[in-house]
């Protein structure tokens, strides 16, 4: 099991802390020092949908300039965007043998799953 994120994001902070507590293994794989993949971003929005990977609630978001957030209408200009700013990709995403069972951190939907 991997999970995405950077690892100064208070949200992915407090999912990690939750799997260790929980005793939960996991590999950490973090955006900025190691970049994300064009077919791994192909991947996850084929599974969870662009919309929801582009985090429009983020500061990375909220910081770019209006020309730019309203390319974002389809799947390659979000796929363009989350590969040159990884700031702006939903985090934590927690992915298992290539399927994404988790985005974002909600304590009671880790509880389902986990």
């Amino acid at each position: 099991m991997t999970i995405y994120g950077i690892k100064n994001c208070n949200t992915v902070k407090s999912a990690l802390n939750w799997l260790k507590e929980k005793g939960i293994e996991f590999e950490f794989h973090d955006y900025k020092s190691k970049g994300i993949t064009d077919e791994k971003l192909k991947s996850w929005s084929k599974q969870v949908g662009w919309e929801r990977l582009v985090n429009k609630r983020g500061t990375t978001w909220r910081q770019l300039d209006e020309k730019i957030q309203a390319k974002v209408t389809n799947e390659a200009e979000a796929i363009s965007l989350m590969k040159d700013k990884t700031s702006v990709i939903k985090r934590p995403l927690i992915e298992k043998e290539g399927k994404v069972i988790a985005l974002g951190f909600e304590e009671e939907q880790y509880t389902k799953i986990f």
